[in-house]
């Protein structure tokens, strides 16, 4: 399909590959840089600052709009996963007019054959939201994978909400040779420290205001850590949950921050980040706080 401009405004947007790299090619040069937001739409405070990062960063930006499917192992998540389309370009456009959107079809992206490559992630995948979600690591190295081959970026920017994701797209681009630089980017965080989610969006004001609890409790534990055992920390973290019938803790871990096993003993020369998961009634809500 052809790029098509809302209002017309200078902001390009492509429905498929084949006319997106086409335009590429006609931008770059041997010197020139392109950075890349992938996204999966929703967009809020945080997806638009890593967009500004790339905009500042880069000669030209591309961001992608695409609900994946294969990273979804639960049916009624992917069915209830927002789409906003309309509102996200609008967003994009305030931002900047210079950003170029691309918004495929599921049978843009996967040509038919709805289904995940299988990856080894030198056992990154194993862990935390791999464990409680299984093949979504799949789900993911296959559509970035796809997206960097199509968009052929020289920056890729992520942000730190989903810690793991990040090392894994890291690896995966090492491990497959692609010659992108991916970014890590700071949590952006609500007025009461949620961290920023298009998820959020499904919570009720009143399951929005008191989800605050899951950054208070990191913090809590993040200052625990300091002086008390990784299994005295867990235990508080898993006792301050239990006190609250709206929430639902999946799973808080301690890791290490370069191969994310859990651990059991710190070690001084050692980075370490917590991880949790949480349902809100039905809505599951990820953050994540470094220990160092």
């Amino acid at each position: 399909m052809f790029a098509l401009n809302f209002n017309n405004t200078d902001m390009h947007i492509f429905y498929g590959k084949v006319a997106l790299i086409a335009y590429l090619k006609t931008i770059k040069t041997t010197n020139s840089t392109i950075g890349f937001v992938p996204t999966m739409g929703a967009l809020h405070q945080g997806h638009l600052a890593l967009m500004q990062r790339s905009l500042k960063e880069n000669d030209d930006t591309v961001v992608s709009i695409f609900v994946n499917p294969t990273q979804f192992n639960n049916p009624e998540d992917l069915a209830k996963y927002p789409r906003t389309l309309e509102e996200d370009v609008k967003k994009m456009r305030v931002l900047s007019d210079k950003i170029i959107l691309y918004a495929p079809s599921v049978e843009d992206i996967y040509e038919g054959e709805t289904v995940s490559q299988h990856f080894d992630f030198d056992g990154l995948e194993n862990q935390m939201e791999g464990k409680f979600r299984p093949g979504h690591f799949d789900g993911v190295g296959t559509i970035v994978k796809r997206l960097f081959e199509i968009v052929t970026p020289t920056n890729a920017y992520f942000g730190e909400k989903d810690f793991q994701q990040l090392q894994i797209v890291k690896k995966m681009a090492e491990k497959n040779n692609m010659p992108v630089n991916v970014v890590g980017c700071p949590i952006f965080r609500e007025d009461n420290q949620l961290a920023m989610s298009s998820r959020n969006e499904r919570l009720t004001p009143e399951e929005r205001k008191e989800a605050a609890l899951i950054y208070k409790t990191l913090t809590a534990a993040k200052e625990l850590f300091q002086t008390s055992t990784p299994e005295e920390t867990i235990a508080f973290v898993e006792e301050s949950f239990q006190n609250n019938e709206r929430f639902t803790l999946e799973y808080f871990v301690i890791a290490d921050e370069a191969t994310l096993l859990p651990i059991d003993h710190r070690n001084k020369d050692k980075n370490y980040r917590a991880f949790i998961a949480v349902f809100v009634n039905s809505i599951r809500l990820i953050d994540t706080i470094s220990l160092n």
